[in-house]
């Protein structure tokens, strides 16, 4: 069966190998098991349940509440030839006669519902004439109040499929689930037995940071112009947080669109289709946007304040990256944002209950926002998932500011919470500390402890944040509920009896997220956006319905000259090879030959390429030959002068790979090289095993072979060297 899998894989999706646990999920579900599968936003939860509905017999109902998303995967499965339709209230009463006919005729393989729709007289008709091998249900974690998202809506899945003549099997998947949401769902959905799969839920291409202290504007405008040509996303807590970060970035010339609940549904609609088309780059919006956006090249995300619980910024945040590139993901924090958090939690429609659940992952999310640990690590672990080192790329792991001793100041703190018995709020032990006449701390008579005043020196402000920063650290906690009270841990006790130190990260400077890394892309990069914009408009499909930036950048660095060397690209399956395969080595063609082949991340190296006439392309006179030194020849002597190639290309205004795509067509010309500058000695034994593993067709295969540090440079030099491509 794991065969069979394998081969739908290749066919319709153009993909060689699965993600990290899919096959095992697939797996399990062709082996007829129920399951509960938490994979992490990006990592490939709709083919868990696509690929089995394709090899089962009937018609394959996925429950999911994202309107938008259902139309998104319905668009891209009929694009690679699968049957597919959705009925949810974005149709019109013709429209959704018209699926219910196609549904009962057996036409479709996959039919999406939204949750509501599932008691209408109709589709329980529909239901029980259908045969149905899988419910797969998508953002389960829904069904449970203990999770961030509840919808009492799924409340209903249980009894629905309970009450099924012919219960079929049922999957259920989600990106966000502790242990405690992860019972919640198994239990509260009657799954029978089910397989249990976590897949972890780390996202190594995304760069968490945090940043404090700086004026949100400035950042703002400085962190969007560095990255004026990538999508990106700013998230914001109000509606009107939303219209004030919008009107700002119109004003300074970016082309923004904004979403929040105060906008008519025409407004959202447009706005949410020019930004997946790519003709708007940032969206300003509150959480109610991105929900059902499965748009593959956000590459940023920003959070203008902080969220009300780590489930919400995790899965916001995960919006970047989803197609597996390089992002980076940012909350810009503020010790006032735990306050507007409180209020939409207490003026919410939900019961005590649920407010105090709410509350008290807000505190937790305020620790995350607070702590110098590795943020990564900060969330996996909350989510129940150990073992996992320090991300390394991370605010937390890239400060290398100099920790400072606080010992004495934590000593004053923690000393002041314990006198006040656990009776206050982190505000009220800073008005004591600070030495405030405040009414309420006299009538209490709290000017009367003896840590009244000892920190009379630092604005009430940073006291309160210094307490905090004691909370998210562990040697202070606060109650749950709408009022909560701070109250000393066991971790305070070696503190007050001075037997371990406190040393806190103080930062000279706050550490902004760095400039992302944008190359010049290569002519034929930029040949083939161009025209996958084209074609996407005249069929009226966003530009990733076609082809995902991955796949454009490896078709761009293997140059293919054939269909069946198209076929081996990554993202590539025969519908689409069928499709657009024409066109594609007809835009490619005269781009073959060329000697440099950059990438439009900067992480893909030159290409040497025959030209037909039994040399490579860098065997070509260049231009320039009758006195003028041609541009590779120069960029050699820099280099045989002892210059790095960064130094060169800064010089000369050039991008580091075309320096490097030099370099390597100077050395297919035969001219003397120091090989040695461009392989590590312990790199080459280790690149050429890859090759000799995977053959050197293709350089992504012998990249992903090699640990990280090793470059496409080194690669390149290898193959060079030994004339392998030869």
């Amino acid at each position: 069966m794991n065969d069979e899998a394998k081969a739908v894989l290749k066919r319709v999706y153009g993909y060689d190998t699965f993600r990290k646990g899919q096959e095992e999920i697939i797996g399990g579900i062709m082996g007829g098991r129920d399951t509960l599968a938490i994979l992490p936003t990006g990592g490939g939860k709709s083919v868990c349940y696509q690929i089995p509905s394709l090899l089962l017999r009937g018609t394959t109902l996925v429950i999911s509440p994202l309107i938008s998303l259902m139309k998104d995967q319905v668009d891209a499965l009929r694009r690679v030839g699968v049957p597919a339709a959705y009925l949810n209230s974005s149709l019109g009463a013709a429209e959704y006669r018209e699926v219910m006919r196609s549904a009962l005729s057996g036409d479709y393989k996959l039919l999406y519902v939204a949750p509501e729709r599932l008691d209408a007289p109709m589709f329980q008709s529909l239901s029980e004439q259908l045969e149905i091998p899988l419910i797969a249900i998508d953002e389960a974690h829904c069904v449970s109040q203990w999770g961030h998202d509840f919808r009492p809506s799924y409340r209903q899945l249980a009894g629905w499929i309970g009450r099924m003549s012919n219960r079929p099997l049922v999957a259920a998947f989600t990106a966000t689930a502790t242990n405690e949401v992860a019972r919640d769902i198994s239990d509260m959905l009657k799954l029978r037995e089910p397989n249990v799969f976590v897949t972890g839920f780390a996202r190594p291409n995304l760069s968490l940071s945090v940043v404090t202290g700086v004026d949100k504007k400035s950042f703002l405008h400085k962190y969007v112009a560095e990255r004026k040509e990538q999508s990106g996303i700013i998230y914001a807590a109000t509606r009107k947080e939303v219209e004030n970060v919008h009107e700002q970035l119109l004003k300074s010339g970016v082309q923004a669109g904004k979403y929040h609940g105060g906008l008519s549904d025409t407004e959202r609609a447009d706005t949410q289709e020019r930004f997946r088309f790519d003709d708007i780059r940032v969206m300003v919006a509150t959480n109610a946007f991105g929900m059902g956006i499965d748009k593959p090249n956000v590459r940023y995300v920003l959070h203008w304040q902080m969220t009300g619980d780590i489930e919400s910024y995790y899965q916001e945040a995960g919006r970047a990256g989803r197609d597996g590139e390089e992002s980076e993901c940012v909350l810009l924090f503020e010790p006032a944002d735990m306050q507007v958090q409180r209020f939409l939690i207490e003026q919410g429609t939900g019961d005590d209950e649920r407010k105090t659940i709410q509350l008290s992952k807000l505190h937790m999310m305020m620790n995350f926002s607070r702590t110098q640990r590795c943020l990564q690590q900060f969330i996996v672990d909350y989510f129940g998932e150990t073992g996992v080192g320090a991300c390394g790329k991370c605010s937390s792991c890239l400060d290398k500011s100099e920790p400072v001793n606080r010992t004495e100041e934590a000593k004053m703190a923690l000393s002041c919470v314990g006198r006040m018995k656990g009776r206050f709020g982190v505000t009220m032990a800073a008005k004591v500390l600070k030495g405030s006449r405040d009414k309420r701390l006299l009538e209490f008579g709290l000017d009367r402890l003896t840590t009244y005043g000892l920190m009379r020196h630092l604005p009430e402000k940073e006291i309160a944040d210094w307490l905090y920063w004691l909370v998210a650290e562990g040697y202070l906690r606060l109650s749950e509920g709408q009022y909560p009270v701070v109250s000393l841990t066991a971790n305070a006790l070696p503190v007050l009896e001075g037997r371990e130190t406190i040393m806190q990260r103080v930062r000279s400077t706050v550490r902004q997220a760095s400039t992302a890394d944008l190359a010049a892309s290569s002519p034929l990069f930029e040949a083939l956006r161009s025209w996958r914009k084209e074609r996407a408009a005249a069929e009226g499909v966003p530009p990733f319905m076609l082809f995902f930036d991955a796949t454009i950048r490896e078709i761009a660095n293997i140059r293919p000259s054939s269909a069946e060397q198209l076929l081996a690209i990554k993202g590539i399956g025969s519908a689409k090879a069928d499709k657009y395969g024409e066109e594609l080595l007809e835009i490619i063609q005269p781009f073959l030959g060329e000697g440099e082949a950059g990438s439009s991340s900067g992480k893909q190296g030159p290409t040497q390429t025959d030209n037909g006439s039994g040399q490579g392309a860098a065997a070509r006179p260049a231009a320039g030959e009758s006195g003028e030194q041609p541009s590779h020849h120069l960029t050699l002597a820099m280099f045989q002068e002892g210059r790095e190639p960064a130094d060169i290309a800064a010089e000369r205004g050039l991008g580091k790979v075309t320096v490097e795509g030099h370099l390597i067509r100077c050395a297919d010309e035969g001219m003397d090289i120091d090989y040695g500058r461009i392989i590590p000695a312990e790199h080459e034994p280790l690149i050429m095993a890859a090759i000799e593993k995977v053959g050197v067709e293709k350089l992504r295969p012998i990249k992903d072979e090699l640990p990280e540090d090793v470059s496409y440079f080194s690669i390149h030099g290898v193959i060079s060297k030994y004339g392998l491509k030869k």
